[in-house]
């Protein structure tokens, strides 16, 4: 099926992703809940180590599938870069503001986009740098250096988008060999064999609600991925992308009703900026690529 034969459903695409939207606020208000009870890699592996029982079945048949040498180093890059990413941002997440760490999460694409250019030869034209230095300065806004204490959890953000940005990219490259069901069936794999020996220096004990709580944020962190999928597969991103910023709306509501932390307009400012860069780059290569590719033949009757 080519792009032009895809259903267009705006309206169905916008509810999942606003669906996509609620499930990964829920990762956020339960890992930030549990705060620092539980180290920051130990809770990494555990949410992780259920993921692992969910691909289980999956991964059975994978592993016994005979992968070329740069796709099994591409599953260890992936996995590691990922594994380091989670790792921070769960350190994050457990110690500054839940806004604040939506809002520096959207640099992701921004990361995405220069890496791309400077590792996988893709173009940087003026209107990509242009959207880039934009979101440069939205992530100026929320941390307002000098105006504002920059906590370790901020630091810690901003080295999770990087990782994870890292992650993406090797995952882009993954989806040219394998399905993407493969690419994150060996990534839950990868991140938790990398994140064992952390969590295991680290461990602490851990209550069989703890577990359990960190095992509803596997399910909603693979809802959301799988909404995501659904809202891409409805619409078009020019008119998914959007929605996305609804999710630092939700943040700052859940952080202010049930933590009690107060909206800070310059994160809120900051994160609409970032997302206002992402949404037109978004946008602009959704035109680009519409250009580029041929009209379908037509057909005679």
């Amino acid at each position: 099926m080519t792009a032009q034969d895809k259903p267009n459903k705006p309206l169905i695409g916008i509810l999942w992703m606003l669906a996509t939207t609620a499930c990964f606020v829920m990762v956020n208000i339960i890992v930030h809940w549990l705060g620092d009870q539980v180290p920051a890699a130990q809770s990494a592996f555990v949410r992780f180590t259920w993921g692992l029982i969910f691909f289980a079945p999956a991964l059975a048949r994978i592993l016994r599938q005979n992968f070329p040498p740069q796709v099994w180093a591409l599953f260890g890059v992936r996995g590691a870069l990922h594994a380091v990413a989670v790792g921070l941002w769960f350190f994050a997440m457990s110690n500054i503001p839940i806004a604040d760490v939506t809002a520096i999460n959207y640099l992701n694409p921004i990361v995405v986009t220069v890496g791309g250019a400077l590792l996988l030869g893709e173009g940087l034209a003026w209107r990509r740098v242009t959207a880039v230095i934009v979101a440069l300065i939205g992530a100026l806004i929320i941390l307002r250096p000098g105006m504002r204490a920059i906590e370790p959890g901020h630091i810690a953000q901003l080295g999770a988008a990087l990782f994870f940005g890292g992650a993406y990219l090797a995952a882009k490259r993954l989806t040219d060999y394998v399905p993407a069901g493969t690419v994150v069936a060996m990534m839950t794999l990868v991140v938790t064999v990398a994140l064992a020996p952390v969590a295991i220096w680290k461990w602490e004990p851990i209550t069989l609600s703890e577990t359990l709580w960190l095992g509803a944020v596997a399910v909603f962190a693979t809802g959301g991925h799988y909404c995501m999928t659904r809202a891409f597969a409805a619409a078009p991103v020019t008119v998914t992308q959007p929605v996305i910023f609804l999710q630092l709306v939700w943040a700052a509501i859940a952080g202010w009703t049930i933590f009690g932390e107060r909206p800070d307009p310059y994160v809120i400012l900051g994160g609409a900026i970032i997302i206002g860069a992402v949404s037109y780059m978004t946008i602009r290569e959704a035109q680009l690529k519409r250009r580029v590719t041929p009209p379908p033949p037509a057909t005679k009757i």
